[in-house]
């Protein structure tokens, strides 16, 4: 797994990021939802189709995994490759981040 070629799965998408942000424990979609909207102090909200849209693709792609179903709920866990995943999608928005605070800052805008 050291070989992991991340162009098959980066960049993640918005939702896609926040969705696996979210899954340091095992949570069903209404959950997600809600913890999207609080981790992206409301900048972000997804509705049920953009989640399952995003699980669909996230299972096939094995970064997450359906753990088990509580009462027509269906929980899911974020898989090791999932979190080699976010944590390099997070390395990259770091770089991103750091060269506009070093851009804004050049011209001594507030970043």
């Amino acid at each position: 797994m050291d070989d992991i070629d991340f162009s098959r799965y980066l960049p993640l998408s918005e939702a896609t990021f926040y969705v696996l942000a979210c899954l340091h424990e095992p949570l069903h979609g209404y959950a997600i939802m809600q913890k999207v909207d609080a981790l992206s102090e409301g900048s972000v909200s997804i509705g049920p189709g953009t989640l399952y849209g995003a699980f669909a693709t996230l299972e096939k792609q094995g970064l997450v995994v359906k753990v088990r179903e509580e009462e027509r709920r269906k929980v899911y866990g974020m898989t090791a490759l999932g979190r080699r995943v976010l944590a390099e999608q997070s390395r990259r928005l770091a770089i991103m981040a750091a060269a506009a605070h070093n851009t804004l800052a050049l011209r001594g805008e507030n970043a």
